[in-house]
């Protein structure tokens, strides 16, 4: 790792590069209200895009929301059924939007379980806004931290199988290039709304370094203020990446 790198690594006070949220709460924030759990994620919709918004006039470079997770297909088939159709009718409504501001959309997990014509929503919203170069907005469906590794370990497997690879050059460096977002820096920040501390299968590789942050705000509560206290919260920390604090003060890092 060079001077600079380490440099840009051991910083404090500074903006996060990429934000991870798992975006939780928007049934109990629709049960609170009398009202069906489908009215939480409508809701949820809502703060997505005050977040997306404020991600990119802060500059931030990468947003990664956990949408939807490989376990949440054993929730009740109607809550599934109406995701899945709240999925396909915000794509249709915000992708030109997105186009508009410059932002540049990517879906990372196992798009095998979802509707073809869902599928290729998909598809044509990522290539529709790939040459876009400001804020990278990643959502994660059918997304699971086991499931990229275990597709990364395959794709490695595959290549020591036909005399690519021999074992000993498989590196933390190699597997890490085989996962979903080998392209873009790692999650400086985790936010997890509505009470949980646990991160649930999302991004356990990317997330080993990440500064974490929970709050009990319910999701579709979760406004600008919010996402301040979560940002100043992280500028508040000291990132050592195992080093000591006095290194981090001095940036006195042996290479």
């Amino acid at each position: 790792m060079s001077t600079n790198e380490v440099d840009s690594l051991i910083t404090e006070n500074n903006m996060p590069r990429h934000i991870a949220i798992i975006m939780d709460g928007n049934g109990r924030w629709a049960q609170k209200r009398l009202m069906p759990r489908a009215f939480g994620h409508q809701a949820g919709v809502k703060t997505v895009r005050r977040v997306v918004e404020y991600c990119a006039n802060q500059d931030i470079e990468v947003l990664t929301l956990f949408a939807f997770s490989s376990e949440n297909w054993r929730r009740p088939k109607e809550e599934v059924s109406l995701l899945m159709s709240l999925f396909m009718a915000t794509l249709q409504r915000e992708i030109d939007k997105l186009n508009r501001n410059n932002i540049r959309l990517r879906f990372i997990g196992d798009r095998q379980g979802f509707s073809e014509k869902l599928q290729k929503k998909m598809s044509e919203g990522e290539i529709q806004t790939q040459n876009n170069t400001a804020l990278t907005l990643v959502i994660a469906a059918n997304y699971g931290g086991r499931w990229d590794m275990t597709q990364a370990c395959q794709s490695v497997a595959e290549k020591v199988s036909t005399g690519q690879l021999q074992p000993n050059q498989i590196t933390e460096t190699l597997i890490n290039q085989h996962l979903s977002l080998a392209d873009l820096p790692e999650p400086d920040l985790f936010i997890r709304t509505g009470g949980e501390q646990r991160v649930s299968n999302f991004m356990l590789w990317q997330l080993a370094y990440t500064e974490m942050y929970f709050t009990s705000t319910l999701w579709p509560d979760f406004d600008q203020s919010s996402l301040d206290d979560a940002i100043k919260s992280f500028k508040n920390r000291q990132r050592r990446f195992g080093h000591t604090g006095e290194q981090v003060l001095t940036k006195s890092v042996t290479l």
